[in-house]
């Protein structure tokens, strides 16, 4: 039997209700669990991500280099400029704007409170021969 049942990621902001209509649209997803100070919302995929108020929270700011290690979400996504749009239709907005290197494609974002996150796309790979 597992020890741990379930994973749930958490963000503090001051109005976790509006980030977590970001969130739910971003993710297709829907409002699991919901009290005064914190929303749960479950992606489509199963993926879940809490918003926890904090009246004092002050939004991350990206990129920091004094202090580069920060935590921040990652979403794979199979066309980029696509969901770009989304997030920005839903008051995201990007945080850099230079070409990508290397093998994967990715774009840096913030949401409505400021958290950073990643939208990354991974070319395809060649099917198996033989």
């Amino acid at each position: 039997m597992a020890l741990v049942k379930a994973g749930v990621l958490v963000l503090d902001c001051a109005e976790p209700e509006k980030l977590a209509v970001f969130y739910k649209e971003l993710l297709e997803g829907e409002e699991a669990d919901a009290t005064a100070n914190r929303v749960e919302i479950k992606g489509a995929d199963g993926f879940r991500i809490a918003l926890r108020r904090d009246v004092n929270a002050t939004p991350p700011s990206w990129p920091r280099p004094e202090n580069s290690l920060q935590a921040h979400l990652e979403f794979v996504v199979d066309d980029l400029d696509a969901v770009e749009r989304r997030v920005i239709s839903l008051g995201g907005r990007p945080l850099e704007a230079k070409e990508p290197s290397g093998p994967l494609e990715e774009r840096g974002y913030a949401d409505p409170a400021g958290h950073s996150f990643t939208l990354r796309r991974t070319p395809p790979t060649a099917p198996k021969q033989g």
